[in-house]
């Protein structure tokens, strides 16, 4: 994507992201030559690489209905992109009128490299991160589910780990814009929740000490 370096952000600020807006979009080509989409979501595991860089990896699935999985098994390479929170931004917050408006927001886009988890135990482990990150308390349902249930279950699914070989984070928050920043901060601290956000997401980085996390 097209990402000035006032608006670049680093591996924390992506990770911050991707936990708290964990509904992505997995892009791979078919056989037409055209992108197909899946939206999903994702869990990431980090661990730090021989390098001493943190890794990315991103756990997924789809159902085995879904052709994805099809074109991640014969062509690995993907991209997978990340939403956070958005919203107009008018140009009432300049101190001049030769302002025009824009749209701020927060983005992922990660190229992977996918493999396919076909083992059921791999699958059932994968399920529980994903309901680890949204309903722990399912978990005990899940696991006292009839095992037979429970196989054919794993069995309509393909799951698959993407580890990422690349990433860009943006963070497009008029933080160049040194003249706005308190008014836009004042717009979005009092405006609906995605406006809400971006402005606790200003505060952090225009202090410097935004950190990963999920709430």
């Amino acid at each position: 994507m097209y990402l000035p370096s006032h608006f670049e952000g680093d591996r924390s600020h992506a990770a911050a992201l991707i936990r708290q807006h964990p509904f992505a979009s997995l892009i791979s080509v078919d056989e037409s030559g055209l992108p197909f989409i899946t939206h999903l979501p994702l869990h990431l595991e980090m661990a730090d690489d021989p390098a001493g860089q943190q890794a990315f990896t991103l756990l997924g699935h789809v159902a085995r209905g879904n052709p994805h999985w099809h074109y991640l098994r014969d062509r690995p390479q993907a991209v997978v992109t990340f939403l956070g929170p958005h919203a107009y931004l008018s140009p009432k917050v300049y101190p001049d009128l030769a302002r025009v408006p824009t749209w701020n927001y927060l983005a992922v886009h990660c190229t992977v490299q996918a493999t396919l988890l076909e083992d059921a135990a791999a699958k059932d482990s994968l399920l529980k991160k994903l309901i680890g990150d949204h309903e722990p308390a399912y978990a005990e349902q899940w696991r006292g589910m009839d095992d037979a249930y429970a196989r054919k279950m794993l069995a309509g699914i393909v799951a698959f780990e993407l580890q990422v070989t690349g990433l860009q984070c943006k963070l497009k928050l008029n933080q160049h814009r040194s003249e706005a920043v308190l008014a836009t901060q004042a717009i979005y601290e009092n405006g609906n929740d995605a406006e809400q956000d971006l402005g606790r997401w200003m505060k952090h980085i225009v202090s410097g000490s935004i950190h990963s996390r999920k709430d």
